[in-house]
């Protein structure tokens, strides 16, 4: 921040954990992607911005990177830009401010933001001046760390359920019936009965089997600070109980949410937990489909976690270049923008305005803008950098519960105290 002593920026950056974002929207490719001039370097030229994001596959011919130049036209600057993986994205962000070269914009994963931000890589909103007023506050949690918010979110995606209209119809099943854990877990009965699959889902032990599991986790009740309460342990024991009786299949312990969605898409499973990157796909499945939200155990909608990024300007030592930085987010992030930017990543806007806008031009887009609402970030409730250090031991917990090692309430206690260890 510009109250911190660059020593002591460097100081912060150099400790700072670099947490391991799951692969909510997959990058087709893991190399850089420079358009308008853009390289790896952050190097400032005149007249010349950089802005670094997380879509490498995205070229100078897509309307996200016409929309960065049009965005720099109209700061009347020109916009150097380049595409990164998620996690090397993060890697180089910390680098550069360490090495004083930082990119004027940065996009990122939004549980990284309170990563860079404790490391001292980022402005505030109060600094920068970007307005963050007609932001949902559960998104908004999402890149806020000490109290103060560090960007804007570019939009949101979350989890939900996909269904066979065609499997729960020859198993008898309703969908409108399925309300609660209890209501879910007599559908896949139902389902298994009738010779078809019930749910598949992605449990793989790394970040993107814990985003898929906290829907439940947060379902049941359970606070990420207690992960051996009943409640986080009725969690585990749903998804264990689920393995043991059929209704979901052991590949789910090494599923990823591409490989959980491929088994969806053969016509033989009711359910598939997955996010609204997979629309395009499933509309090319082959046959009927619906969504609803992911069930609390009580009933109601479960809090699923927020995934999507932040537009952030990082720290500058030449403090003059952060009126034509703000401009350029404001822009990215404007009510006028948001409609094409949101549909071109696939993401719910995070502006009731812009969603409302979204509903209208897609209808189905409803049930997502509803799980939207409802999710939260996984590094609120002030966790910050303390999420990776939980995330690691739950996905832990839950792979050794499915696997059979343990049970689910050893599991999830060994879980707590490597958590609460590793966060003191």
């Amino acid at each position: 921040m510009r109250s911190a002593s660059r020593s002591r920026r460097a100081a912060g950056i150099g400790l700072a954990v670099v947490a391991a974002a799951g692969g909510l929207v997959a990058c087709s490719s893991s190399s850089p992607s420079s358009d308008g001039g853009g390289s790896a370097s952050a190097s400032q030229t005149a007249g010349a911005y950089t802005i670094w994001d997380p879509y490498p596959q995205y070229d100078k011919s897509s309307e996200w990177v016409k929309l960065l130049e049009t965005c720099g036209t109209q700061a009347g600057v020109t916009v150097e830009r380049t595409g990164f993986d998620t996690t090397d994205l993060t890697n180089k962000a910390l680098l550069a401010a360490q090495q004083g070269n930082s990119p004027d914009v940065l996009i990122v994963d939004n549980p990284v933001v309170s990563t860079l931000a404790e490391a001292g890589v980022l402005t505030t909103t109060e600094e920068n001046k970007l307005d963050v007023t007609a932001i949902a506050p559960n998104l908004l949690a999402a890149g806020q760390s000490g109290g103060k918010t560090y960007g804007v979110p570019i939009g949101a995606n979350t989890l939900a359920l996909y269904y066979n209209k065609e499997v729960l119809k020859e198993a008898g099943v309703d969908v409108a019936s399925v309300k609660d854990w209890a209501s879910l877990t007599a559908a896949l009965e139902k389902v298994k009965g009738a010779g078809k699959k019930g749910i598949t889902f992605s449990a793989i032990g790394t970040e993107e089997g814990s985003f898929q599991f906290l829907p439940w986790f947060w379902g049941s009740g359970a606070n990420l600070t207690k992960l051996d309460s009943p409640e986080g342990v009725s969690a585990v024991a749903l998804w264990s109980d689920w393995l043991k009786k059929g209704y979901a299949p052991n590949s789910v312990i090494n599923n990823t949410q591409t490989t959980s969605w491929q088994e969806f898409a053969t016509g033989d499973f009711a359910f598939a937990e997955n996010g609204t990157w997979q629309l395009a796909n499933a509309k090319e499945a082959g046959f009927d489909y619906g969504i609803i939200p992911i069930p609390s155990k009580a009933g109601g909608t479960a809090p699923a976690p927020t995934g999507g990024e932040f537009v952030s300007i990082p720290v500058q030592s030449d403090t003059g270049r952060y009126a034509a930085s703000q401009k350029l987010v404001a822009c990215l992030t404007s009510a006028d923008n948001s409609l094409t930017t949101t549909t071109t990543l696939s993401y719910i806007a995070p502006t009731e305005a812009v969603q409302a806008k979204q509903v209208a031009a897609t209808p189905e887009l409803q049930v997502w803008v509803e799980a939207v609402k409802a999710a939260k970030g996984r590094t609120s409730d002030d966790l910050g950098t303390k999420y990776p250090k939980i995330s690691e031991p739950m996905w832990g917990a839950v792979q050794a519960a499915l696997s059979g090692s343990k049970p689910p309430q050893e599991a999830m206690t060994a879980a707590q105290t490597a958590a609460a260890s590793a966060t003191q």
